[in-house]
């Protein structure tokens, strides 16, 4: 037996409305791949170029 076999035809419907609309997620920027990150140099701490 499946879920939708328990469900109600109105609950149903908002079940498929919700597989629908997918959020993206961007992991590079949650996990912080993204992030300036300083380097030292002649003149102290220097942004990298990303």
């Amino acid at each position: 037996m499946k879920i939708r076999d328990y469900l109600k035809t109105e609950q149903f419907r908002q079940l498929e409305k919700m597989k629908q609309c997918k959020e993206k997620v961007d992991w590079k920027e949650i996990m912080g791949m993204n992030r300036q990150t300083l380097k030292r140099g002649r003149g102290g701490a220097m942004k990298r170029k990303v």
